[in-house]
C-alpha cells in the first residue's frame, strides 16, 4: 500500500479522536464553564450535526481544488477548530470550536476515500479505503482511551491542544506523502449532484444509515446496559469501549480485503451476522464474559460493512464519485443519531436498558433487505444487455447497458 494512505490514515485518528474523547470529558467541560451535562452534550450534538451538514457543503467547495489541496485545507480547519476548542474562554466559543472542527469530518473522509481508491489497482480499492478508516479505528483503541486519560489528570483543555497537534501531523503527511492528483476534467458540481439521484447510489447510503445505526443503538447506551444489566463496575466501561474499537479495527480490515474480492457476498454476511448479534446481546448483556464478546464482534461487524459500503457508493457514482462519498459519511452519523433516538424512545418505554438492541437488530435487518433489494435491481439492470434481440452485435449491447 502506498505511504500516503498512512498520512490520510493519521489525519483520520486526529479525527477520530475529537470527534469521540469529548463523551468522556463531559463532566470536566461542564465543571469548568459551569453548565449542565446535558447543556455540554451539545457538543457531542452540535459535531454530528456539523459533520451531517459540512460533508457536501466543504465538498462542493472544494470542487474548484486539486484533491490533495482540499485534504490540506480540511485539516487546517481541523486544526484552527480544535486550538479554538483548548483555548475557548466561554462555552459558546467551544461549540463553535467543535462545529469549525467537524466541517472537515465527512468531507476528509469523502475526498480522502476518492484518493486512497485512486491510488490502487482496482482490485485493491476496498483495501485502500479500509487501510484510511483503520486511523479511526485505531482511535477508537488508542486516542480515546489516552485522551479522555489526560483530559480527567491533566486537563481537557491539554487533549485538544495534543488533537490539533495530531492534525498539524496529518496536514504534513498530506503535503509531504499525498501525490498531487488534479481535478479530473469534465467532471463539474452538476456531475457531482446528478450522481445523488442515482437509486443504486441512494440504497447504498440508506444501507449505511440503518447498518451502522444498528451499531450505534447498542453501544450508545453501553453504559447504563453494562453497569445496571450486566454488572460491570462503572470505571469498567473504558475497557469495553476498547474491546469495542479492537472489535472495530479488525472488522474494517477484514471487511476491505474480502470486499475486493466479492463485495455484495461481504455486506450480505456481515449485515446478517451484525443483526443475529445484536438480537442476542438481549441475551449476553446478562454475563459478563459473554457481554465482553458480543460488544467486540459488534465492532467486528459494524466495521466489516464501512469499507464495502464506502466502495459501493463510489462504484455507483461513477465519474462524479466525490460529494457522494463524503454526503455517505454523513449518512454514517445520520444512522447514529437515528439509532441513538430509537434506543432512547424503547427505553423511555420502560422496556429496558437491553431493548435497544432489539432496535438495531431490525436496523441492521433493514440495511440487509436493502442490500439485497440493490443487487436484485442490479441484476435486472444487466439482463437485456445478455439478452438483446437473442444476440445483437456488441455496439447495442453496450448502449442498452448505459
Amino acid at each position: 500500500m502506498p505511504l500516503a494512505l498512512l498520512a490520510l490514515a493519521t489525519g483520520a485518528f486526529g479525527i477520530g479522536t475529537t470527534e469521540f474523547v469529548i463523551m468522556g470529558l463531559l463532566p470536566e467541560v461542564a465543571g469548568d464553564f459551569g453548565v449542565s451535562i446535558p447543556t455540554a452534550g451539545f457538543l457531542v450534538t452540535g459535531y454530528a450535526l456539523g459533520v451531517m451538514f459540512g460533508a457536501p457543503l466543504m465538498t462542493v467547495l472544494g470542487t474548484k481544488v486539486s484533491r490533495k489541496r482540499m485534504l490540506m485545507l480540511l485539516m487546517g480547519l481541523f486544526i484552527v477548530g480544535n486550538l479554538l476548542s483548548a483555548l475557548a474562554p466561554a462555552f459558546a466559543v467551544m461549540l463553535i470550536g467543535r462545529v469549525v472542527a467537524s466541517l472537515a469530518h465527512g468531507a476528509f473522509f469523502g475526498i480522502g476515500s476518492v484518493v486512497a481508491a485512486d491510488l490502487v489497482a482496482p482490485d485493491r480499492k476496498a483495501g485502500a479505503i479500509s487501510m484510511m478508516f483503520t486511523g479511526l479505528t485505531v482511535a477508537n483503541v488508542v486516542g480515546v482511551p489516552l485522551g479522555t486519560l489526560v483530559g480527567q489528570h491533566v486537563g481537557w483543555r491539554v487533549t485538544f491542544g495534543i488533537v490539533a497537534a495530531l492534525g498539524v501531523v496529518g496536514l504534513a503527511g498530506v503535503a509531504r506523502l499525498v501525490p498531487d492528483m488534479p481535478k479530473p476534467e469534465g467532471v463539474y458540481l452538476r456531475h457531482e449532484l446528478a450522481a445523488l439521484k442515482n437509486v443504486q447510489v441512494l440504497l447504498a447510503m440508506a444501507m449505511t444509515v440503518l447498518g451502522f445505526g444498528g451499531v450505534f443503538a447498542a453501544i450508545t447506551y453501553i453504559t447504563p446496559m453494562m453497569t445496571h444489566v450486566t454488572g460491570f463496575a462503572g470505571g469498567s466501561v473504558t475497557w469495553l469501549l476498547v474491546l469495542l474499537g479492537l472489535g472495530m479495527v479488525g472488522g474494517n480490515l477484514v471487511g476491505g480485503r474480502f470486499a475486493d474480492r466479492a463485495l455484495m457476498p461481504m455486506l450480505y454476511v456481515a449485515l446478517s451476522a451484525l443483526a443475529v448479534v445484536l438480537a442476542l446481546f438481549t441475551l449476553t448483556a446478562h454475563d459478563k464474559v459473554l457481554a465482553a464478546v458480543t460488544i467486540a464482534l459488534i465492532g467486528a461487524l459494524g466495521f466489516a460493512t464501512v469499507p464495502p459500503l464506502q466502495k459501493r457508493v463510489l462504484d455507483q457514482a461513477h465519474g462524479a464519485p466525490t460529494l457522494a462519498s463524503a454526503v455517505n459519511i454523513g449518512a454514517f452519523n445520520l444512522g447514529n443519531a437515528l439509532a441513538a433516538w430509537l434506543g432512547g424512545l424503547v427505553i423511555a418505554a420502560g422496556l429496558g436498558y437491553t431493548a435497544p438492541n432489539w432496535v438495531g437488530a431490525v436496523l441492521a435487518t433493514g440495511a440487509l433487505v436493502l442490500a439485497v433489494l440493490s443487487a436484485a435491481l442490479e441484476r435486472r439492470d444487466r439482463t437485456p444487455s445478455a439478452v438483446v434481440a437473442g444476440g445483437a452485435p456488441a455496439e447495442q449491447r453496450a448502449a442498452v447497458h448505459h
